[in-house]
């Protein structure tokens, strides 16, 4: 496998998703992809407002979204669209560069006329460093890629210096839920965590990390791994 960078951006940071598409598009998927996406994508070319909540700004919504969560990585999109539905006073970004998962998630904002959902189609990385310092109230990193090989575990995502990004973007009292069915992986996420110290792990008990809480679906992908006998982790920390 050849690990050069794809594209200059790259070069600066290794990129930590595989793929970025599968298939070919249906007509359908065209469809979503052209008419649906430009209607809740982030324009990173233009500066962020300081109040992201402007972000979510629509007729249609009862009354404003009242704090913004942010979904790093969403894949199918299973944990984003449940939580759209369950929270719909809450603005939840999506990010996710593989094409086949935005356009799952664009499919529900379509069928469900979900208006509290805005999506970034590519490296989440880029939203982190374009948010204002403390405008996110919960963040997501569900089940990353887990890269296995030793070689290649410098390509997690989950390290010291995204740590440190979304640090700075979690308000102080915002939450971080990290998950994993990887137990290297889990054991990294802490020794990063450690060394974060704007982050505060809430675990008391064994349960409060092997005990999924009812607020927190399962995804495609936790599915996957109890189907492989894994169990997974569920790491949450407090903003200090």
């Amino acid at each position: 496998m050849n690990d050069a960078p794809d594209d200059p951006a790259d070069s600066l940071e290794l990129r930590s998703f595989g793929r970025r598409t599968g298939r070919s598009m249906s007509a359908r998927q065209a469809m979503l992809w052209d008419s649906v996406l430009p209607t809740c994508a982030l324009d990173l070319s233009h500066q962020a407002p300081a109040y992201p909540a402007a972000l979510f700004k629509n007729p249609s919504l009862a009354s404003p979204v009242s704090e913004i969560w942010l979904e790093i990585g969403f894949g199918g999109g299973e944990h984003l669209v449940w939580q759209a539905t369950h929270n719909t006073g809450v603005g939840i970004i999506g990010c996710e560069p593989f094409r086949d998962g935005v356009i799952k998630v664009l499919a529900a904002i379509e069928a469900q006329k979900l208006q509290n959902v805005r999506v970034h189609a590519d490296d989440a990385r880029d939203v982190l460093r374009w948010l204002p310092a403390g405008s996110i109230a919960r963040a997501f990193v569900l089940f990353p890629d887990p890269w296995p090989k030793r070689k290649h575990q410098k390509r997690r995502l989950v390290n010291t210096t995204l740590l440190a990004a979304l640090a700075r973007v979690l308000r102080p009292g915002g939450h971080l839920r990290l998950g994993t069915d990887i137990a290297d992986y889990a054991r990294t996420m802490l020794m990063a965590a450690q060394n974060e110290p704007r982050l505060r792990w809430l675990a008391e008990t064994a349960d409060d990390w092997r005990v999924r809480p009812d607020d927190w679906p399962q995804t495609r992908y936790e599915a996957k791994a109890v189907r492989e006998g894994r169990s997974s982790c569920y790491l949450i920390f407090q903003r200090i």
